[in-house]
Parts: structure tokens; C-alpha cells; sequence
């Protein structure tokens, strides 16, 4: 794999000059062999990688210096400094070797430096916000792209046969339709690159940047189908090679993407039995990944939307399968290599502007270019809008629409493309490199240093970089259920129905397919929120002098009953019995963030308004069962006859039944009486406090023997369960209270 990315550099091979030559052997030709050497320099073994490493910590060294000044990195975006930098550096090495030695090869461009980025850009897509859109998504990225193809190429003939081209720019229609094809696709890299420091709002980029992703099939389609008829001749092109092309939109598009679904459900598949050999976990996400891409090119088929329905498919599965420690190192290796890839990129982008002797220079080609990319580009966007606001809940209004005309650029995958045209085949391939490097550097440094300013003056919307709060998730969870109600009322099956019917076939036959046992489990915000806010609680408890309940730090008569709660509240509780915890998450000083109010605000709702089944553990109390450590077993088997004696002594003491000390206790075998009534003694002398707070119990303790347990259980159901539960209270009503008493 390292052989194969020397050609980055436009390098041979180690040694690659030197096997062609006959070898001599040593001392044939009458001289002595040479005698052993201490020192011996041998550059050209190591010079392709060494270069290679070298080119990517100057690179590297170069971002570094870049984000040292904050005025301009917040001023000149990353790629175009990169560019620049390339720029120079082309130069220096054009005017030290007297030509351009390094090139952007287009093979090492779609083989090593592409795949990363877009594996990076599906993997961690936001799905919902993506598919939310998707109609729009594909609607530019089809119809737009085939818009802007046509237009361009024939408006660009037309200039030709008007004249304003000048006669040495030999092409034909179809040569034009193909130039189209290649400059016309909005590039995933260069939108990615500056899209990500603008801070759009999350659906002007999800749109622009769907588009740039799901535009590679009709490009693909579109480069091969025109090369193809140019190569053929347009006199020997037939009615039904119109229709191939037509039909290999559809294989190249569907085809790449059911490539890319495959290889997710093997990955999602392979990681959930890898829970004993965590290590090759990141490796198999990164091998699969890149197999899917290298079999979509294999086949001729969209390599691009492979690897991104393949990340954007598995990363639910894999992410549960998957330990913390990989999900980790997934993200910082993917995130490294589309970094690194794409500072490549823009400064060999630069590098390659270098070489004049591969271009030619055409003023009507050029400035017609630059004109109809952008003229053809708005005019399309305005009518696709129009169109799709008819249908869209939240249309898309006029600065939205400037801000997506705008933000059309072009990047490498344009001058790669152009790169692979045949000079034999096509005459004016010259003209056309040099045309596609000016509209690549037009629309990477004036459009890239200009869009950030023209946001800010239409007053855009900007994205809020923060995760949706615990209110707005469980909002969005509560109108997603009464949408797909409606409309399943409605009997209209619209987008909220089929997410709601993905959404059960998901969670009966893939999730539980893809995910193991232990991983599959409910994986909501809100229940993340609510544990990890618990979490966080019980944490703060023990490391301020809380102990965790047992046989014997639990003092139940010491607990208050429902009557109390009005009085007081497990906060006061606490500091009077010497605790400095504090379980009440409305009263706990740390909260200081709007967030953690708010996500401590629900949590109160949550515990107060959810329902919460109830537990039951069952106790094994026979000698049989004894483990080998004797005397835990045995203190558990007290702890447990001490709680079941208390609980039937607060039934007795909460219906005035007392039985006598003296009198044995009648045994029950039968069924259970219904009234709920026992016989049984208390254990010092003293009525138990009623234990629960509240009717419904969080976490309950229940203590039953084996004869109760086989008895009926339907009726011991029908009894409420007691149990402890800590009651979050908002901080004005327990001063209020305070004040209250105090008077």
C-alpha cells in the first residue's frame, strides 16, 4: 500500500531506474571487493516515503502557524492559505529544479486522499437532520447537477460558434458537454472545508453538502457517458447508447449504494462478536470502509455514495458493539486522516497550478466559464427551490438561496477529472485544465474568503454548536409520536409514518441481528441524560460521606412517611443527620449552567411523572444454597428475615392488628388473604413508619419467601409496593418552606 501512494509525489519507485541495468557481479571485472563500510548513504531507498512524510509535516507545521494568529485564520479560510502555501512552494521548487516535480496524480487522489474525508463526513453525518432532507438533498444533487452540465457545455458551444473562443480551442459539442460534466459538480472537499468555518445553519449545510456527496454518481455517469461518445465519434453514437446512458444513472447510483449498505451490515455484523479481542475493532471499521469504497470502484460504480452509505449505515451498530476505548480511537484516527488528507490536497492543489507547460490559456473560455457556473448555478437553484417549497413544511427563503447559488464550489475531484482526459481524443485538453484550475482557485479563494462576510451581512442563521438539551429531545421524541399518529389517523403515509414503520423493523429484526445482547438496550438521549445526571448524584453522595444502604447502616424507623414530605425534604434531612450530600439535583450549589437547570428541571418532571415497573428480586433463604463465603450469605439471609418481619409489622400496625408475643404464629399455606392482613410480631416493640414517599417507587426492595412466591401472584401484584425514593424539589419551594417554619 505504501508503493502504491509514492505516485502522490509524482515519484518512481525506489530503485525502479536502476532494475533495468544489468547487475555486475563484484570483483569481475578484476577489481577487489570492496572492503566493509561504516558509513554508507543510501538516500534513494527511502526517498519516495521519506518525501511523502516530509511533504505532510510541512503541511502539518504550516497549519500550526496558520491558527497562531486568530485574525487570520477568523479572516482567510484554511484551504485557501493552503493553496497559497502550495503556491510558494511549487514556485520554489520550480525555480530550484527548473520544473514542477511534484503533480496531484488522480489516481493517488480517488485511491488514498478522497476515501478518508468522505468516510469521515458519512460516518459522523447526522442522519436525522439528512434524511429529513433528503428529497431536497437529491433533488439538487440530480436534477441540479444534470442542470448545470447541459446548460454550462452548451451555453459554452454556443460561445464558441458566436466567436468570443478563439478558433485554436479545437472542440465539438460533445467535448463541451464533457468539460460540463466535470466542472459543473460541486466538491464534497472544498464545500467541507469552508462550509465547516462558516457556521451555517445546520440545513443550509446538510443541503449544500448532500449535494456535494450524492452528486458523484451523476457525475460519474456523466464523465464516462460523454468520454465515452467522444471517443466513439458523434457520427457512430446511437439511439440506444442514449438509453445505456440514461439506465447507467440508475446502476451506478442504486449500485454504489447497495455496495456501500453491504459492507455496513457485514461490519455492524463482525463487530458485535468481537467483544474478546477489543483491539482490531477500530482496524475492521476502517478496512471494511475502504473495502466498500475499493469494490464501487472496482465495479464502475459510485465509489463515493459506497463509503458514505456505509459509514452512515453502520455507525448505529458498530458505536453499540463497539467498547468506549475504540469508539474513541475511530473517531481521533478518522478525524486525523481526513485532516491530513485533505491539507494534501489544497497545497498540491497549489503545487500543480505550478506547471504551465500541462495548460493553455484561453480569456473567452475562462471568463465565459467563471460566468455560467455561477449564472447557471442561481438560476437553477431559484426554480428547484420554488418547487420544492410547495412541498416543504419550513421553506427555504431568498437569502437561503443566495447562500446555496454562493456556495457552489469546485474542488480537486474537477482538476482530477479533467487530468484523465486523452489528449488524442480530446484536442483542447489544455484549455480545459487551465480553465479548471482558474475556476478552481476562483471559487476556493474569492467565493471561500467571501461567503463568511456575505452570511454575516444577509444576517443568516447560524448553527448552535451545542447537543440538544434533555427538554428538547424529549419534545422532539413526543411530537415525532404524535405526527406519525396523525398521519396513521389519517390513513396518509408520509415521511413521520415510514421513519415510525423503519423505526419498528429496526428495533424487531436488525437491532437485535446486528447488536449483542448486551448492547441491545434503548439507546435514547433522554435516558442517557436521566442516567448519567443519577450517575453523577450517586457519585456526589459517596464522595461526600454517603454510604451505600446494607444489614447495617440501614435504619428504616429513621425515614420519614408520605405525610412528611410536605415539611421538609431529603436535603434538610440530610445536613440534619450530619450528611453533607445533597440528593435534591434542584438544590445542589454545582448547577450553575442554563443547561444543567434545565436538564435538572426534567429530571424532576421525569421523576415524578414517568412510570416506573416495578422490581422484583427473589431471595434464595435455603441452607443449599449457602456460597462459600459462609458469612456474607448469612448476613444476607439475616438482613433479609429482618426486613420481611418489619414489613408484616407495619401491616399489622397500619389495620390495629397486634397479635401477642406469647400466642404462636398461625402458619399460612394456603392462599393469600386479599385483605393483606398477617399475624406477626414486631421486632422492638415499636410501629414501623410508613417507608415510601411517594405512591410510585423508583427503585423498589421487594423481600418474599418461597411459600408466598408459589402461592398466588396475581394478587400479591395487585398490592402497592413501598419502598425509598429521593424527590427532586426546586430550590424556591424549599426556601419558601424554610421561611415557612421559620416564622
Amino acid at each position: 500500500m505504501l508503493l502504491a501512494s509514492l505516485p502522490l509525489l509524482g515519484l518512481p519507485l525506489a530503485g525502479a531506474a536502476t532494475t533495468e541495468a544489468p547487475t555486475q557481479e563484484p570483483g569481475s571485472s578484476g577489481e577487489p571487493p570492496p572492503g566493509l563500510a561504516l558509513f554508507r548513504w543510501q538516500w534513494h531507498e527511502v526517498e519516495a516515503p521519506y518525501l511523502v512524510a516530509l511533504w505532510i509535516l510541512v503541511a502539518s507545521l504550516a497549519k500550526i502557524v496558520f491558527h497562531l494568529s486568530r485574525k487570520v485564520t477568523s479572516l482567510v479560510p484554511e484551504s485557501c492559505l493552503l493553496i497559497l502555501l502550495g503556491l510558494v512552494l511549487g514556485g520554489i521548487v520550480l525555480a530550484v529544479a527548473k520544473k514542477a516535480e511534484y503533480q496531484l496524480e488522480p489516481g493517488t487522489f480517488f485511491l488514498f486522499l478522497l476515501p478518508p474525508i468522505v468516510l469521515d463526513s458519512g460516518y459522523f453525518m447526522p442522519s436525522r437532520l439528512f434524511f429529513d432532507n433528503l428529497g431536497a438533498i437529491l433533488t439538487y444533487a440530480v436534477v441540479g447537477t444534470l442542470w448545470n452540465a447541459f446548460t454550462t457545455g452548451a451555453a459554452l458551444w454556443g460561445l464558441q460558434q458566436a466567436g468570443l473562443v478563439a478558433p485554436r480551442v479545437q472542440a465539438s459539442l460533445l467535448d463541451f458537454l464533457l468539460f460540463g460534466s466535470l466542472i459543473s459538480a460541486v466538491d464534497p472537499v472544498a464545500v467541507l472545508a469552508v462550509f465547516e468555518e462558516v457556521h451555517v445553519n445546520d440545513t443550509l449545510f446538510i443541503i449544500v453538502f448532500g449535494e456535494s456527496l450524492l452528486n458523484d454518481a451523476v457525475t460519474v455517469v456523466l464523465y464516462k457517458v460523454c468520454n465515452s461518445f467522444v471517443e466513439m465519434g458523434s457520427a457512430n453514437v446511437q439511439a440506444a447508447d442514449y438509453l445505456k446512458g440514461v439506465a447507467s444513472l440508475f446502476v451506478v447510483s442504486l449500485g454504489g449504494a447497495a455496495v456501500g449498505l453491504v459492507f455496513a451490515f457485514l461490519l455492524a455484523l463482525t463487530t458485535r462478536f468481537t467483544k474478546r479481542v477489543r483491539i482490531i475493532e477500530p482496524l475492521l471499521v476502517f478496512l471494511l470502509a475502504y473495502a466498500a469504497y475499493l469494490t464501487a470502484e472496482m465495479a464502475s460504480l459510485s465509489a463515493i455514495l459506497a463509503v458514505t452509505m456505509c459509514g452512515l449505515g453502520c455507525k448505529k451498530y458498530v458505536e453499540a458493539n463497539i467498547s468506549h476505548k475504540s469508539r474513541t480511537a475511530v473517531k481521533y484516527t478518522m478525524k486525523t486522516l481526513a485532516s491530513c488528507a485533505e491539507t494534501v490536497i489544497f497545497m498540491l492543489l497549489g503545487i500543480s497550478a505550478v506547471d504551465s507547460s500541462k495548460w493553455a490559456w484561453d480569456s473567452g473560455l475562462v471568463l465565459g466559464t467563471l460566468f455560467f457556473i455561477l449564472f447557471f448555478r442561481a438560476l437553477g437553484v431559484v426554480l428547484q427551490t420554488w418547487v420544492l417549497n410547495q412541498f416543504r413544511l419550513v421553506p427555504l427563503d431568498k437569502i437561503d438561496q443566495v447562500v446555496m447559488s454562493y456556495g457552489g464550489l469546485r474542488g480537486a475531484v474537477a482538476f482530477a477529472l479533467v487530468i484523465l482526459l486523452d489528449r488524442t481524443k480530446v484536442p483542447a485538453k489544455d484549455y480545459f485544465v487551465a480553465t479548471t484550475i482558474v475556476v478552481v482557485f476562483f471559487t476556493v479563494i474569492v467565493q471561500g474568503l467571501t461567503i463568511k462576510p456575505l452570511v454575516k451581512w444577509l444576517k443568516v442563521k447560524r448553527s448552535e454548536h451545542h447537543k440538544p438539551t434533555l427538554n428538547q429531545e424529549l419534545h422532539e421524541h413526543t411530537f415525532d409520536h404524535i405526527l406519525a399518529a396523525v398521519e396513521d389517523v389519517v390513513g396518509h403515509h408520509g415521511y413521520h409514518y415510514w421513519r415510525d414503520r423503519w423505526e419498528q423493523f429496526d428495533k424487531k429484526y436488525l437491532s437485535q441481528l446486528l447488536m449483542r445482547r448486551s448492547a441491545y438496550r434503548i439507546r435514547d438521549q433522554i435516558w442517557d441524560v436521566y442516567y448519567r445526571l443519577n450517575i453523577r448524584d450517586a457519585i456526589s453522595f459517596v464522595d461526600q460521606g454517603g454510604h451505600v444502604l446494607s444489614s447495617t447502616g440501614l435504619t428504616l424507623p429513621s425515614m420519614p412517611s408520605r405525610n412528611s414530605v410536605a415539611e421538609t425534604s431529603v436535603t434538610n434531612l440530610l445536613r440534619e443527620s450530619g450528611s453533607g450530600a445533597c440528593l435534591d439535583l434542584q438544590v445542589i450549589d454545582t448547577v450553575r449552567s442554563g443547561r444543567d437547570r434545565e436538564d435538572a428541571a426534567m429530571h424532576h418532571l421525569l421523576c415524578g411523572g414517568l412510570y416506573k415497573p416495578r422490581r422484583r428480586y427473589k431471595a434464595s433463604c435455603s441452607r443449599h444454597f449457602i456460597s462459600e463465603d459462609a458469612q456474607e450469605r448469612q448476613d444476607k439471609e439475616i438482613f433479609q428475615q429482618n426486613m420481611k418481619r418489619r414489613l408484616e409489622s407495619f401491616k399489622s400496625t397500619k389495620h390495629n392488628i397486634c397479635f401477642n408475643k406469647s400466642k404462636p404464629r398461625p402458619r399460612k399455606t394456603g392462599r393469600k388473604k386479599k385483605d393483606g392482613l398477617a399475624n406477626t410480631e414486631a421486632t422492638n416493640g415499636k410501629p414501623l413508619r410508613d417507608l415510601g414517599f411517594q405512591d410510585t417507587a423508583a427503585v423498589i426492595l421487594t423481600v418474599e419467601s418461597e411459600e408466598e412466591e408459589e402461592s398466588d401472584s396475581s394478587e400479591t401484584e395487585k398490592e402497592d409496593d413501598e419502598g425509598i425514593i429521593f424527590v427532586a424539589r426546586a430550590t424556591s419551594e424549599v426556601l419558601q418552606e424554610g421561611k415557612v417554619s421559620g416564622e
